[in-house]
């Protein structure tokens, strides 16, 4: 009732406002005790009774026999039901997902200040969206000045946020700056393996936003002239990001290069990564064997790293003891010892190898061989009982082979441990949302027709605002397999291989493997014939 009074009261005071003093007679019999704040209080209650009714006729929660009556309270009642519906809402939501009340909170707040930005009622550098922080958990503004940083460090700190989330919401799997002349700094992006421009700064701003990811990546930002290595890690709403970071002084300034690691690479099995059914087969076999070496091969940015992920998730980890040596780790995997390669404190590939051994492994991954110590120590493992994984940089399964026999692996030690090869490319994946039947040339149609290929699903890239105007979106990889058979290993051991002639027939043969990998990629519509040369030749 006492509701109804200042309702009436402030129906009175509206007639005053709007019809004038000859309502006057009325109003001075009564006084008016119903202020203008009362009035603001009453129409929110109003409108908020509004929304409440709104949310019990479309929620899950409300019985439909029971919404006319909840429907009917919410009036009166709008601000502590929808308080009510809210809290059921949230603890129902972190019963679904393990969570606590809290959590739960927390991520729906973030979840609206992602909306709100998308929407642009928000600032979309807002520290809601992305965190930068530093290896011991220390948010990049606090490195500024525990949050009180002026107002240009500010600018500066969000354009730097601006550019990592930019990076990831591109799908960048680096990132660099470096000085184009005296006067301006580029911003490229490699996406899909192919680096484009995004933007070019100021000497000063580049300057800035360079100190401040060496500032969060723990490197001396007084040192410009020799090379430094440092990291950091992003935090959004959706995922952590670990990043590494290098700088060298360059022509005209100071160049940083920032490699973002792949957290997708622990999802990847042998079936989703582009293998043949054959090949599947071929490595599966492998990878069960008890010992030996399994040894990916391919330029730096080749898939090599994430193909052994693709394994180590083939492989049973709860029945066999597996490690890994990484540099650095870039996925975590369940069940998994994973050992982070640090120079500074003395840990390489090498000594960790060492101690690997006393440790009782069924699988050891080394994530790259770069001397002669570490390939000589993993190619041991794989004699005496183990099964190891590896990488090492070369352009054909030849030109492996070729590198350790000159990093000083003997070649009886090279022919009794080493049962695999595979060399392997990434091409882009041509955009499901633009490509477009490729128009081909009367030579190449009279070449395919040639070979007997079917190019009628041979498309070409065109370029939308999905895929960037690029035409491509996604990559996929190609395999070269080769297998040591007893007649290889015999050839190698006895020193009867030609360097020389392996090296020349060998980068062909494998090439012409990889091109029909490709090519079967093309005449299938995954790529292009463009794409297929630009990779492979």
């Amino acid at each position: 009732m006492r509701y109804w009074g200042n309702y009436m009261e402030a129906l009175a005071w509206i007639k005053y406002v709007l019809y004038g003093s000859h309502t006057s007679a009325i109003l001075s019999t009564t006084p008016l005790s119903f202020s203008p704040p009362k009035l603001a209080c009453l129409i929110g209650w109003v409108y908020i009774s509004l929304y409440a009714v709104q949310r019990v006729h479309f929620s899950a929660l409300v019985p439909k026999n029971r919404k006319p009556i909840l429907t009917f309270a919410a009036f009166f009642v709008g601000p502590i039901l929808l308080v009510v519906l809210g809290i059921t809402d949230i603890a129902k939501k972190a019963a679904e997902n393990k969570d606590s009340f809290l959590e739960t909170i927390s991520k729906r707040l973030q979840s609206v200040a992602a909306g709100m930005r998308s929407s642009g009622f928000a600032d979309p550098k807002t520290d809601w969206v992305i965190k930068l922080l530093d290896t011991s958990g220390t948010e990049l503004k606090d490195i500024y000045g525990r949050g009180k940083a002026r107002r240009k460090d500010r600018q500066v700190l969000d354009l730097t946020k601006e550019i990592i989330l930019q990076a990831l919401e591109e799908r960048a799997s680096d990132i660099l700056i470096d000085p184009k002349s005296e006067a301006t700094y580029t911003l490229r992006f490699r996406v899909d393996g192919v680096l484009r421009i995004v933007d070019q700064f100021k000497v000063d701003t580049s300057k800035a936003i360079i100190n401040s990811i060496k500032a969060v990546s723990s490197m001396d930002i007084a040192e410009k002239r020799r090379p430094q290595d440092g990291s950091f890690v992003a935090q959004t709403t959706d995922a952590t990001t670990s990043f590494r970071v290098a700088s060298a002084g360059v022509l005209n300034g100071e160049k940083l290069s920032i490699r973002v690691l792949n957290q997708n690479a622990g999802m990847f099995k042998l079936t989703n990564i582009g293998l043949s059914d054959k090949q599947q087969t071929i490595i599966k076999n492998a990878i069960s064997k008890p010992h030996g070496m399994v040894l990916m091969c391919g330029p730096t940015g080749s898939g090599k790293t994430t193909t052994l992920y693709a394994m180590l998730n083939d492989i049973d980890l709860y029945t066999r003891n597996v490690i890994t040596v990484e540099d650095p780790i870039e996925y975590v995997l369940a069940n998994a010892s994973q050992i982070e390669v640090n120079p500074k404190a003395d840990i390489t590939f090498a000594s960790s190898l060492r101690s690997i051994l006393r440790q009782d492994p069924d699988v050891i991954c080394v994530g790259e061989i770069r001397d002669s110590e570490t390939a000589e120590i993993a190619l041991q493992a794989s004699q005496t009982g183990h099964l190891v994984l590896a990488t090492i940089h070369s352009s054909s399964n030849a030109s492996a082979l070729i590198r350790l026999l000159d990093l000083g692996v003997t070649p009886l030690l090279l022919s009794s441990g080493l049962n695999i090869i595979i060399a392997q490319r990434l091409l882009r994946r041509l955009c499901d949302n633009c490509k477009v039947p490729a128009k081909l040339s009367a030579g190449q149609i009279h070449d395919f027709s040639k070979r007997k290929i079917n190019y009628k699903n041979i498309c070409q890239a065109v370029g939308c605002d999905n895929c960037n105007k690029t035409g491509y979106y996604g990559r996929t990889a190609i395999f070269d397999p080769l297998i040591l058979d007893n007649e290889l290993k015999a050839s190698i051991a006895n020193s009867t291989l030609s360097v020389e002639q392996l090296r020349k027939d060998g980068d062909k043969r494998g090439r012409s493997n990889l091109q029909k990998q490709g090519l079967k990629k093309v005449v299938s519509g995954i790529t292009s014939i463009e794409e297929l040369k630009r990779v492979v030749g």
